[in-house]
């Protein structure tokens, strides 16, 4: 587990499956990002045992995003882009938690952990143009606009521009909340 001061992420897990039926079947869940289909419980469980085969894609971690009491309240992952040495992150709150401060937390162990863990050079994430206030949370973790993806996604009816955030190792420079995983306080 992840652990930040007011939101911890951990491994997504079979128990977690109904959560996240409830986030992703839920149209309002996605805003102004594009919508994934429509997916039963039984759908999900197949996903989470046969997770897709995506050439380019050789690790692709999901995690649910919890307050310390344990509430759910959001899912976020990360995808390692080859043969780049690149991660992309992305991740979703339920409509009750967002602008309460946890997404910058949640992206900056993410960001944290990554850089402690992986040999990687960056870490990139999109943000649909409207969507301010994931842009407000790259960056104040430290990502800054690399340009606009021009017609990138299918958005209720409409192709959508997006925006290219990222954040280089050399930027980073240091754990701005990751201090300690529960993993690693147990071996103390």
């Amino acid at each position: 587990m992840l652990e930040g001061k007011s939101v911890n992420l951990r491994v997504l897990e079979r128990d977690d499956i109904d959560f996240m039926v409830d986030c992703f079947n839920n149209i309002d869940f996605w805003g102004d990002n594009p919508f994934w289909e429509q997916i039963s419980k039984s759908g999900w469980m197949g996903h989470f045992d046969n997770p897709p085969n995506i050439a380019i894609l050789t690790e692709w971690k999901r995690f649910i995003i919890q307050k310390k009491d344990g509430t759910k309240i959001g899912i976020a992952w990360h995808i390692t882009n080859q043969p780049y040495r690149a991660m992309e992150i992305s991740g979703f709150f339920v409509l009750s938690e967002r602008g309460k401060g946890y997404g910058t937390e949640a992206v900056q162990l993410l960001v944290d952990y990554l850089f402690l863990s992986r040999d990687i050079f960056r870490i990139q994430a999109t943000t649909n143009v409207r969507n301010k206030a994931s842009q407000r949370i790259l960056e104040k973790a430290g990502f800054r606009i690399e340009g606009t993806i021009r017609k990138l996604c299918f958005v209720r009816g409409v192709w959508t521009d997006y925006y290219l955030h990222s954040i280089l190792r050399e930027e980073w420079k240091e754990p701005k909340i990751l201090t300690k995983t529960t993993t690693q306080s147990k071996h103390k």
